[in-house]
Formats: C-alpha cells, structure tokens, sequence
C-alpha cells in the first residue's frame, strides 16, 4: 500500500497530480518556476527565525549543525538541498514515490547526504521518530485532505524548543483572483487545478486547529511579489501568501 493511501490526511488526487510532473522540479523554467523564484524568500525567513530560536553564529557557512530538519511534503527537494547546505541534518518525506526518486537521484548528483523517505507525518509518528528541531510545512497543508490532523501531527515532531514553518495560501477574495484565477488561468504560473481555493487555510485557522496542542503560533508573515522586480518579499499583507511560526516549548 501506498503512502498515500494509508492516512486519511493525505489526499490521493493532489499527490497523482504532482506526481505526474514530478520530473519537473529542478527545471527552473518549468512547472515549478514559481516555487523556484519563491524560494530565496523562503530561505531566508527559515534562516532568520532559526538563527533566532536556536542561537546559531550567523557569520558561518553552516551556523545549524546538529539540528535535525524535517520537510514534510518536500517534494523534489527544493528546501531539502540549501537546509543541507547550512548544516541541518535533513529529512524529507512526501507521499509521492516518484517525488522522492526525483528529490533523491538530484540530491546524490550535488553530493548531499539527505534522508528521503515515501512516507507521511502520521506515520512518522506511529514509528516512534525522533522528534526534529525544526519542521517545514511548506506550501502543503492546503493540498492535505484533514488540514486540521496534518498540522497538528506535524507539531507533534517537533522536539521541545523547536520550531515548525508553515507557508500556505490565505483564503480569501484577493486570493481567488490572484492565487487560482490570476496564476493558473490567467497568466499561467501553475497548471490549471494545481489549487482548490476552498482549501486554502485563513491564519486564524491555523490558530484554531492547532489549539489543542502545546504550542505558541505567531504571525501571519505576509509574502507578497512585486512584478516590475519579479520577485518575492516578506511584507505586511498577508491576505494572499503568508507563513507562521509554531513554536514548542523548551
């Protein structure tokens, strides 16, 4: 079976659809172009906090040695190879097969070691996995069928004082135009279906679903694109893209 069969958070559809252009991920100009001028802003959003929770010296190349990362829904690997790069000890887990081939196969051509499994957060945790000094939720939890499960198993992974990212897509009026209609049928960023607008998760829900949990969120982050600069950058309106910080006690 699967692992996209085996846990109710998972939903099948979305991993057969980023299965099938999994081939893609490294491809700059490709489907995944998007995600690639994205992620210098989310690099450094990750770097800064980071650095900020866990005390790292950020003159050096490699300021988070012997911390543990975990990208869950890591897809080819985008967030996996630079969290390499700046010392973390990387695991990355998605429910697609063909993701992980592709994450991996790129990983052993830039001579990284990183640990890529087939596997989702719920089974993470029925193995009994060590917790992870930092989880990131990247741009996945809208593409999960019980978005409320998913972000509270992925908090249960984290160690005590870590620190879980999660980057998503606000649901809102602006959103739908921009986010779905604007960037799948419109200008043609992402394939048409890429998203389900009603599945895109508003800041106060990510409160709400992770209040049972022992854990302090903070934010929303906006990150908005300036188009004249075709580029990304954190800013004030959150009402489109935006991330959070979930922290758990020490």
């Amino acid at each position: 079976m699967s692992a996209a069969t085996q846990n109710s958070s998972v939903d099948p559809a979305d991993v057969e659809r980023f299965s099938r252009i999994a081939a893609e991920w490294w491809d700059t100009k490709g489907k995944f172009a998007p995600l690639h001028r994205f992620n210098p802003v989310r690099l450094g959003f990750i770097r800064h906090h980071a650095l900020e929770r866990f005390g790292g010296d950020a003159s050096v190349v490699r300021p988070f040695e012997g911390l543990r990362v975990l990208d869950i829904g890591c897809g080819g690997g985008l967030l996996c190879e630079p969290m390499r790069r700046l010392g973390f000890a990387v695991t990355g887990v998605d429910a697609s097969e063909r993701n992980i081939g592709v994450a991996s196969a790129h990983a052993v051509e830039q001579g990284l070691e990183i640990d890529y499994r087939c596997s989702t957060a719920e089974a993470l945790l029925a193995s009994g996995e060590p917790p992870f000094d930092v989880v990131l939720n990247m741009e996945v939890v809208e593409h999960t069928a019980d978005p409320a499960a998913f972000l509270r198993d992925t908090s249960r992974l984290l160690a005590p004082g870590g620190l879980m990212v999660v980057a998503t897509l606000n649901r809102t009026l602006k959103s739908l135009a921009l986010a779905k209609v604007g960037a799948e049928y419109v200008l043609g960023w992402l394939p048409r279906g890429t998203h389900d607008w009603r599945k895109f998760i508003r800041p106060d829900e990510v409160r709400l679903f992770l209040s049972p949990e022992p854990v302090a969120v903070e934010g929303p982050f906006g990150v908005v694109f300036e188009p004249l600069a075709n580029r990304w950058r954190e800013g004030t309106d959150a009402s489109v893209n935006y991330m959070m910080l979930v922290k758990k006690p020490r």
